[in-house]
């Protein structure tokens, strides 16, 4: 069975960080490209930022630059987000995801839209 499961969630004060985990299970990581999402409570869905298989390359939105970073550990199968300097309007339940086409290439940081392999959150929240 093919899974992707987050953890790490909680609560968080203002300007402190926090680190996501997504555990991959049924398949190999390692040849796919990786999506961070979130979505805030009423708010739509939001990229986070894609992390490219082939030559590691990543993508951020523009207001999560510098605060956010994607890494992945492919012997453990597993991906991360590093989040710092938190701020209230990070507040959401993050997913990862991860795509079912091997080695294939994204330009930007909402490849999470194309991205059929997704988990099933954790909630984030920033508050003090």
């Amino acid at each position: 069975q093919l899974q992707l499961v987050e953890s790490g969630g909680g609560l968080v004060q203002p300007g402190g960080s926090l680190r996501l985990s997504c555990a991959a299970s049924g398949f190999n990581l390692d040849v796919y490209a990786i999506g961070w999402f979130r979505q805030a409570p009423g708010k739509e869905r939001e990229g986070v930022g894609c992390e490219n298989a082939n030559d590691g390359s990543t993508y951020y939105a523009d207001s999560l630059k510098g605060r956010f970073t994607i890494s992945r550990d492919n012997a453990k199968n597993m991906v991360y987000l590093q989040m710092d300097s938190l701020k209230p309007e990070d507040t959401a339940v993050y997913y990862c995801a991860a795509d079912s086409k091997p080695l294939y290439y994204y330009n930007g940081y909402d490849c999470y839209r194309y991205l059929e392999r997704w988990g099933q959150g954790t909630l984030v929240t920033v508050s003090s």
